[in-house]
């Protein structure tokens, strides 16, 4: 008799323990299975960023016909620039495209994604990563590979002046706020890892002109991307945090989910692989374009010469040969 009772009682009690676990799944949101399959996976920020951009001085470039033999190099500017001048061997892809021009070439493959300045490549970049291939960005784009294709980054690294770029106050005291609602409708993580990085391979309006942020700081969550010394030395947009190394899976409830997020670094290029990467967690996030070499450029040249467009060091004045859409090779200049 009482083996009768148990055995009732387990079969009662069965059905609950079945709801209480669906109840549990249930409130597990899409945020946190996609945070959960990115730590998994060995990608946090730290491992997006782990030897992502390289210097056109850091390449192989062949000396007679300007090759860059050791990447599949995937050029994602227009297609009339990309007919204007290109490097040998460059495929023009689409943004749209990317993904599955990457599966075309396989995983075996290392990309090198090519824009205008750095920054757009610097995005696609990030977005490749999260899936699993090995990309890299071609530091200050093709305006670094010759001078023809200089325009963009002469006309943007300059000084300007603004009441709210700031010199002196340290880094404001971090808050914690609630996680961002990503919402696919994909139930496990990898599927909803790629629908966001779909999505966010569509989207246009990740990067922001300085006077919208200089103007209004205040309409933003602004974070400053770079080490506490340069804080000291360059200044900074006023209201900003600093949020650099210790950006994290781990330390995202210190970013407001519900404010457009601003991310900047000094060129603008680091900047856009970070807000990409927010993008695909859900923030409403974007990049000053051009960074800081748009409002503090002589200041940056005359110290860290490396981050400054033409500054010493900085990988960005190259000149190598170029070919334009009928195969005809351009040399440098």
């Amino acid at each position: 008799m009482k083996n009768a009772v148990k055995f009732l009682f387990v079969l009662a009690i069965i059905p609950l323990l079945t709801m209480m676990s669906c109840k549990e799944e249930a409130t597990e949101t899409e945020y946190q299975k996609l945070t959960t399959y990115m730590a998994q996976n060995n990608l946090d920020l730290a491992d997006v960023l782990n030897g992502w951009v390289v210097g056109a001085s850091g390449l192989s470039v062949d000396p007679v016909d300007f090759s860059v033999p050791n990447y599949t190099i995937f050029d994602i500017r227009s297609a009339d620039a990309f007919a204007a001048g290109h490097i040998k061997n460059a495929q023009n892809v689409a943004l749209a495209d990317l993904l599955t021009a990457a599966e075309t070439a396989g995983k075996d493959k290392t990309f090198l994604l090519v824009c205008y300045t750095g920054q757009t490549a610097a995005r696609a970049t990030g977005l490749l990563r999260l899936m699993g291939y090995n990309a890299k960005t071609l530091k200050w784009g093709m305006s670094c590979w010759h001078e023809d294709f200089a325009g963009s980054w002469n006309s943007n690294a300059t000084d300007f002046a603004s009441p709210n770029w700031v010199t002196t106050g340290t880094p404001p005291a971090l808050s914690t706020f609630d996680d961002p609602s990503v919402v696919t409708g994909e139930v496990n993580g990898e599927d909803i890892l790629r629908a966001r990085v779909e999505a966010a391979l569509a989207k246009s309006d990740w990067g922001i002109a300085k006077t919208d942020v200089l103007d209004n700081p205040g309409n933003y969550f602004i974070i400053n991307k770079w080490a506490l010394t340069a804080w000291d030395a360059y200044g900074h947009i006023n209201g900003a945090y600093r949020i650099d190394e210790d950006m994290s899976l781990n330390t995202l409830s210190n970013i407001d989910p519900a404010k457009t997020v601003v991310t900047y670094c000094y060129t603008g290029q680091t900047s856009s692989i970070t807000t990409a990467w927010l993008n695909v967690l859900g923030y409403n996030a974007q990049s000053l374009k051009f960074g800081a070499n748009a409002i503090v450029h002589t200041n940056l040249a005359a110290g860290s010469g490396s981050v400054a467009w033409k500054g010493n060091g900085s990988s960005s004045e190259m000149n190598f040969g170029y070919y334009d859409g009928t195969g005809l090779m351009h040399d440098p200049k």
